[in-house]
């Protein structure tokens, strides 16, 4: 058995006891163990049974065995390296005494944070860093607690408890997020996140659905709630001191409200039949309950029974909301500490939102342990140059847990050179919330002096969080090891009981079926349940094969199709293909349900003729793939989707007549050179391209130095330059003929704005509030500053030839004029971050009119010389897309998932 260094003296861990025995159910008590304590010798040896791994729990029982806990004998001296240390050698390890875990699983998420917090006051609990000029800050164990108590006293005199209070959440993480959830939890309430990048209407379904009557605002958010909630919330001029929060509470009149949750069932209805397809981590499609046991509920009135609640993404169904007890989830939390072996020295990473429950885990373990967590913003994870600055150079995390997706998002190089290198800080990586990679590429990527334990988790939103877990042997990683080493969901967690059934509901010890999650206080209430069985099983959508015992994950239940007459898993085919051992990744889909297309990217040289010969061998006729495309990369976007496509599509028909494959997201738009017929796209993966549609080719790429291209290039003409601007803080001038590059520019911050340009000057809009503007030789003209980052491409028009409009995060629409000099500048409702429009139109007195919008969906027509408002329009939902208008109709797209086409017209004096 490993044991892992305990840093401190044995006296710390008689501390740890003694606090533990004061805080027992029966009041103090002596430690049933206490004279079998040696000074630097504090060992509890776990015994393993019927082959599963030690977990410091007693008197566990899993489905196949159990494990038993008991005091350390001088005969197992020998098992710990050490058969013959003297008294006051060794490592120590405090565990809570035999037939107590049950106890200790029974506390609640705030007992555990404050047990932590009264032996680790004075060291650092969490840390937040922006990655930017400004230093990460931080707060002790005693700072989190003491800003907790105050917004629980702030609450307790406000909220209506009863008991059962649900308290909502809206804000960004930041440093005050752990006291924050603290502070709700001891009201006693749970707290709900509300995500302020999710769709208005989801939101407000969620909400309503869940029946929120008070709901947390971050102060510089209120702004944002507001607009999106108009007229439901209200609030008092009471805030919550320095913390940073204000109070809203749900108002008396709230007819529009149930409209908005009408309007949102009748958007997702139509899907309603399947859930959330996300592999390894999803929505029930059902909520199948199965009563294991005999009498007995469990309640969701109960008093201070609920931990938090969260609502599923409803990407594929109408969302569930998830009410999630401390008894759910706190043996999660104490059981993963133990696997993990968390100590107070480690440093783990917040990497899951907080609508996603393994924030939860996260967030949970560390603050248990007197571990530290690191936070960061949002917009960081996505920069993994960045991202992985800040975690394994600045901040040396110990712990990380993470998709899958935001492993991949570091790039091979990253992964190689720094998550999983020799000499990485990083000493546990548990996967979980996709289908783990394939145990090829995991070689691939981590070196062969690499420590790093690495787990694979397994879990459903219905039963928070995890329900099982394996650590991938070490031995796999060896060179001569097999490579089509199957890599199992694992054990069952504390208290979870997991099941295979087959489609009549008959228990599968040997064959394929679908995995059920339960136990006997593993429950959380979905949607409208009041009352749930002790022993409720939950089905997942996920089928697995089981073999010797253990399970093996096949894929989801919707991705089965019916091919030839025969109904089989596509999943099975990308299996098979990456165990062909010259296949790096792959990825399938069902073209239009009548081609199945297999991407392939090739470990080396490949063959399609051998490799569909390989297929044959391994898989049924109806399940060989019609095509097999060889590509680059399988990049993936943060809900788990492959991406990294640029679609040439016919304009007759919109058939597609071309892919062209780059190594990661695409989010750029193209541009066409008129002159060469050539198309130049950016991509994540950090390079521009040049592509002939016509010869189906790539004619140059250009790798942009460590920076991702965000934002579309834009052409110039005369100079023939094409400008790149990078989320590395580049702008680039490349010769379109040949991608060399002709100059370049750093302005140290990244640019997510698209460069815009004239026959004079190019310019391109920075996060750091700056509008920057350059000559085509690259030499900086001026600088405009605003208050807020600048997000929003600069519009140049032929219409208005000295002017330039571009909006910022500070809730402006500027207009300034070719030197660099404020014309005027306009006050929206929220931020502004897509590219204004100028146009002019005849059915509208030939004004020069320009269209802006701002986040929070407002719709904005504006005088182009003045800056004054012509008309304002509100779509429902939140709006980051820039509007086009074609005569005297505006088209835009909004985040509710439509595109709205509005038609410009004069009323009276009035546009609108």
């Amino acid at each position: 058995m490993s044991e892992r260094e305990l840093p401190g003296s044995c006296g710390e861990l008689g501390e740890l006891w003694s606090t533990y025995c004061s805080s027992h159910p029966q009041g103090k008590m002596a430690p049933p163990y206490a004279g079998r304590w040696r000074t630097g010798r504090c060992f509890w040896m776990p015994k393993q049974c019927d082959g599963h791994w030690p977990m410091s729990a007693p008197h566990y029982r899993s489905v196949a065995g159990t494990t038993i806990f008991r005091p350390i004998r001088r005969a197992d001296r020998e098992l710990l390296g050490g058969g013959g240390e003297k008294e006051g050698a060794g490592r120590c390890r405090a565990v809570l005494p035999q037939g107590d875990w049950r106890y200790a699983a029974n506390m609640t998420l705030q007992e555990l944070v404050n047990q932590a917090a009264s032996l680790y006051a004075d060291r650092k609990a969490v840390w937040f860093d922006e990655c930017n000029d400004k230093p990460p800050t931080f707060y002790t164990y005693a700072t989190v607690v003491k800003l907790a108590m105050e917004l629980t006293a702030f609450l307790q005199k406000r909220c209506d408890q009863q008991g059962k209070c649900e308290i909502g959440l809206y804000c960004y993480p930041g440093i005050n997020l752990p006291s924050w959830i603290l502070g709700i939890l001891q009201v006693p309430a749970a707290y709900s996140p509300v995500d302020p990048d999710a769709p208005p209407m989801l939101s407000t379904y969620f909400m309503k659905k869940s029946n929120l009557q008070y709901i947390l605002v971050e102060n510089d958010k209120i702004n944002k709630f507001q607009m999106s909630h108009v007229g439901w919330f209200y609030h008092s001029s009471s805030t919550v001191g320095h913390i940073g929060l204000t109070l809203f509470q749900l108002s008396s009149s709230n007819t529009e409200l149930n409209e908005q949750v009408d309007n949102v069932k009748s958007k997702y209805e139509p899907f309603k039949a399947v859930g959330d397809s996300q592999p390894g981590y999803t929505a029930c499609p059902g909520q199948t309950e199965v009563k294991t046991s005999e009498g007995g509920n469990m309640d969701v009135g109960q008093k201070y029974s609920l931990a938090y609640v969260l609502h599923t993404s409803g990407t594929t169904g109408i969302p569930k909301i998830v009410r999630v007890p401390h008894k759910c989830i706190v043996p999660n939390i104490q059981h993963l500490k133990s696997v993990f072996e968390i100590t107070r020295d480690d440093m783990l990473f917040l990497a899951s939102p907080l609508t996603f429950d393994p924030s939860v885990v996260e967030l949970f373990i560390a603050l248990a342990s007197g571990a530290s967590i690191l936070i960061v913003p949002n917009t960081i994870k996505m920069m993994p140059v960045e991202l992985s600055a800040a975690l394994f150079h600045r901040h040396r995390v110990t712990v990380l847990q993470a998709t899958p997706t935001l492993l991949r998002r570091f790039g091979a190089h990253i992964i190689k050179s720094t998550v999983l290198s020799a000499n990485t800080s990083l000493r546990v990586l548990a996967l979980g919330g996709e289908a783990f990679p394939m145990l090829n590429l995991l070689k691939s990527w981590k070196h062969k002096e690499n420590k790093t334990s690495i787990f694979n988790l397994y879990g459903i939103t219905e039963v928070s969080s995890w329900a099982t877990c394996y650590k991938i042997p070490e031995e796999v990683f060896s060179a001569d090891f097999r490579t089509d080493f199957p890599i199992p969901l694992g054990s069952p967690l504390l208290g979870t009981k997991v099941e295979v059934r087959d489609t009549n509901g008959s228990a599968v010890l040997e064959g394929e079926g679908q995995v059920f999650i339960g136990g006997e206080e593993r429950i959380c209430f979905l949607d409208d349940e009041v009352t749930v069985p002790l022993g409720t099983m939950r089905e997942t959508g996920d089928f697995v094969r089981v073999q010797n015992a253990k399970l093996f994950f096949l894929g989801r239940k919707d991705n089965q199709i019916k091919r030839h007459g025969k109904r089989f898993n596509i999943e099975s085919l990308q299996q098979a293909a990456e165990d062909i051992c010259k296949v790096e990744a792959c990825a399938v889909t069902w073209y239009q349900q009548e081609k199945l297309i297999l991407f392939v990217v090739p470990k080396d040289d490949l063959e399609k003729r051998e490799t569909l010969k390989e297929l044959q061998k391994h898989l049924p006729a109806y399940a060989v793939p019609d095509e097999l495309v060889l590509i680059k990369a399988l990049p993936l976007t943060s809900h788990g989707c492959y991406d990294g496509l640029v679609y040439v599509l016919q304009s007759s028909d919109g058939e597609i007549h071309w892919t062209f494959v780059t190594a990661d997201t695409v989010k750029s738009s193209a541009v066409v050179d008129p002159s060469s017929g050539l198309v130049y796209v950016g991509s994540h993966d950090q390079h521009v391209y040049a592509l002939d549609i016509y010869k189906k080719a790539c004619t140059w790429k250009l790798h942009c130095e460590g920076g991702a291209v965000f934002s579309s290039p834009c052409l110039s003409s005369f100079p023939h330059h094409l400008y790149v601007a990078t989320l590395g803080g580049l702008l680039l001038a490349v010769n379109p003929v040949t991608g060399n590059k002709i100059w370049k520019s750093c302005l140290g911050k990244p640019l997510f704005s698209s460069p815009h340009c004239n026959e004079k000057y190019v310019c391109v809009g920075c996060v750091d509030g700056n509008l920057y503007c350059y000559t085509h030789s690259g030499e900086k003209v001026w600088q405009f500053s605003t208050n807020g980052p600048v997000f929003s491409s600069p519009c140049i028009s032929s219409l208005t030839k000295q002017e330039i409009f571009f909006g910022s995060h500070d809730c402006f629409i500027y207009c300034c004029n070719m030197e660099g000099n404020l014309l005027w500048k306009f006050e929206a409702t929220s931020s502004v971050c897509g590219t204004p429009f100028v146009f002019q139109s005849d059915d509208l007195k030939n004004k020069i009119l320009l269209a802006a919008v701002s986040t929070d969906g407002k719709v904005w027509i504006l005088n182009a010389k003045t800056g004054t408002a012509e008309g304002v329009d509100k779509l429902p939902g939140e709006v980051f897309s820039s509007p086009v208008v074609w005569g005297t109709k505006l088209v835009v797209g909004c985040r509710n998932d439509y595109v709205y086409c509005l038609d410009l017209y004069i009323t009276g004096k009035k546009n609108s």
